[in-house]
This record gives C-alpha cells, sequence and structure tokens, in this order.
C-alpha cells in the first residue's frame, strides 16, 4: 500500500445516512481509501434525532453492502451492541431484545449470557456487521459511576465474574464471525466523571484489579482488539490520559500483558480529548502512543469530510516526522490482522 493507503486503513469513522448512495460523502471516502472502517449508530446526538444510521435489520443491511461494494479493501463495520442500555440495534427497530450485562452478571447463568449474545452475534452477522465494541471488561467497583455503573454496563464488580461472563460472550460471537473489542482498558469502572464531557481524572479511585480482565483473556488469547479509555491516571502517566499515553499502551498492555492484538481508541470527538487537545496533536499523540485505530464517531458534532481532514493530517504528521512510517505500517498490519480474523471466522 502507499503511505495515504495506509492511513486510510487507521480511521474509523461515523457518518450520517440510512443508505449511501454512489454519490455520498461516505461512499467517496470510502472509495478512495480514506477509511479502514465505519461505525454506526441509531442516534445523531449532534442533532438530538433519532434518525442516524439504524432503521430495520434490512435497511442496515443494505447500508452495509453499499459500503463494502464500494470499498478496495474490505471495511471493519462496527457498532456499540453490549446490551441493555447501551444496544444500537433495538428491539422496536425488529432486532433481538437484550439485557444489561450487570442482569446477566446477577444471574451468573453462563449458559444464558451465551444464549444471549449467540442471538447478538447471530443478529449482527445477518446485518453484516464484523466488529462488536463489546464486551464491557470494566470493573462495577463505583456503581453510581454516570457513563459504567448507572448504565448497568458492567457484569460484576468481581474480576472472576467478569472474565467469565465475558469470554462466554467472545466465544458466541466468534462462532458468527464477529470480533469483539474489549473495552475500556486500563479500567474505567472507577470514574466518578463522564469523559464523554471532559477530563475524567481516576487517579484517587483506580485500583490495580481493573487490570485484571484485561489480564485474563489476553493470557487465554481471546482478545484481539482492545479498545483504550479517555481516563487520566497520573500513577500509570503524569501527563497524558491512557488514550494518549505511550506507557499506558505500549507499556501497560503491551509489554507487561503481553497483547498483541488491534489497540482502537475510543471516539476521539469525545470532550476529555477534543476539549484539551487539537484534532492534529490528538491524532499525533494517540499514534505515537501504541493506537492502530482512530476512532471518530463524527456524533457529538459533525464534519462530513471528517475522514479526508483526519487523513491529510495524518500524512502532514509523517511528512514533518512526528510520526514514523514505521507506525503507520505497523498499525495498519494490525487493522489488515483484525479484518483477516473478522472475515475468516
Amino acid at each position: 500500500m502507499t503511505l495515504r493507503e495506509q492511513a486510510g486503513q487507521l480511521l474509523m469513522v461515523g457518518f450520517r445516512g440510512l443508505e449511501a448512495g454512489p454519490d455520498s460523502p461516505i461512499i467517496h471516502h470510502v472509495r478512495s481509501g480514506l477509511v479502514g472502517g465505519v461505525v454506526l449508530f441509531d442516534r445523531d446526538a449532534a442533532l438530538g434525532s433519532d434518525r442516524r444510521n439504524i432503521r430495520s435489520p434490512r435497511q442496515v443491511r443494505r447500508l452495509i453492502r453499499s459500503l463494502q461494494a464500494a470499498a478496495p479493501l474490505p471495511l471493519l463495520v462496527a457498532v456499540d451492541q453490549e446490551g441493555g442500555r447501551v444496544a444500537r440495534l433495538r428491539e422496536k427497530h425488529g432486532f433481538p431484545a437484550t439485557v444489561s450485562a450487570r442482569c446477566l452478571g446477577a444471574a451468573d447463568d453462563l449458559e444464558g449470557t451465551r444464549r444471549q449474545a449467540a442471538a447478538t452475534a447471530a443478529a449482527l452477522a445477518a446485518a453484516g456487521f464484523n466488529l462488536n465494541f463489546a464486551p464491557l471488561v470494566d470493573l462495577d467497583v463505583h456503581p453510581e459511576n454516570p457513563v459504567i455503573g448507572r448504565l448497568e454496563r458492567s457484569f460484576s464488580p468481581d474480576p472472576e465474574v467478569v472474565v467469565r461472563h465475558a469470554q462466554a460472550v467472545i466465544a458466541a460471537h466468534r462462532e458468527h464471525g464477529i470480533r469483539c473489542c474489549l473495552k475500556h482498558f486500563p479500567g474505567h469502572g472507577s470514574s466518578r466523571g463522564d469523559s464523554h464531557l471532559g477530563f475524567t481524572d481516576v487517579s484517587e479511585t483506580w485500583q490495580p484489579v481493573e487490570l485484571e480482565p484485561f489480564r485474563r483473556i489476553i493470557e487465554s488469547g481471546a482478545a484481539v482488539a482492545v479498545m483504550i479509555a479517555h481516563i487520566y491516571n497520573r500513577h500509570l502517566d503524569p501527563e497524558f490520559p491512557a488514550t494518549l499515553s505511550r506507557s499506558t499502551i505500549d507499556g501497560i498492555l503491551r509489554r507487561d500483558l503481553g497483547f498483541r492484538g488491534t489497540v482502537i481508541s475510543d471516539d476521539l470527538d469525545m470532550k476529555a480529548i477534543s476539549a484539551e487537545y487539537d484534532r492534529e496533536t490528538a491524532l499525533e499523540l494517540a499514534l505515537n502512543a501504541g493506537n492502530d485505530i482512530l476512532l471518530i464517531a463524527n456524533n457529538l458534532a459533525y464534519d462530513e469530510d471528517v475522514a479526508a481532514r483526519a487523513g491529510e493530517l495524518v500524512l502532514s504528521l509523517v511528512a514533518a516526522g512526528r510520526v514514523s512510517r514505521e507506525r503507520v505500517a505497523e498499525a495498519c498490519r494490525r487493522v489488515q490482522e483484525l479484518k483477516g480474523r473478522a472475515s475468516a471466522a
């Protein structure tokens, strides 16, 4: 691949539209190789509208087929389908009903969790998705956490319960050819704030035990992708939040825990990043920290040309020597490995 093509493979973006015609911006960006993946939503946060990408199983299947048909290389097509409050494919749109991770963990019935995950994975596969941003393996150590505990997104405060149920979810998805992404490394369960809204400091609340689910699942060989949280912990990195922290990603995740798969940033439009760093700086730091996929959900704010703009920034960073060609090539290789796993299952 050329450098431009490699840079495009690192970008996963969101877009508006229930369909993608030949003249739509997202089809142009896909056809031009400016993106390697897309993420779909049921709700447009910037507009406050329920009209975004998802209306029915048949409509989603047509949309994804249009995107894949335009792509010079197969796309990663991702969605947040954890279950419960975080489910973009909703029952009202004709998709299977889901329950929260907390409900599954409290029941502690692994066969029930497997059945629930299998129904989800089958629906994802039928629609054309190949990557689910789940399971969430944060520990439920602060039940009033505004983005984890209150939304019942964690299986349990007990790492043993989290690992068992996350493994069941991953196995069920694998049977249907869907790859899972563990989140949010190095653990978001102890936060008191919401990284969607701004700087989130867990320095006084985070505990090393929050690494345990990641460690166990990585050791088992079941982890192929990990999403990084926008949380700041001065004990892990006194300067940068985890998404932009080389010591957290290359140090703890890769060196200490031995992860060899694909690292995905959380949405770089979230205020914990976008309110603190301009786009160019965020891309530079995220790549150099070890992120392989740069996720720009394009939903909290909207720019139909975000893929082209981000791609040009990556190229300019390489031209200026601020990001190495080797780092881009390494990240691209990991993206292709993840795509290969998704298509081979």
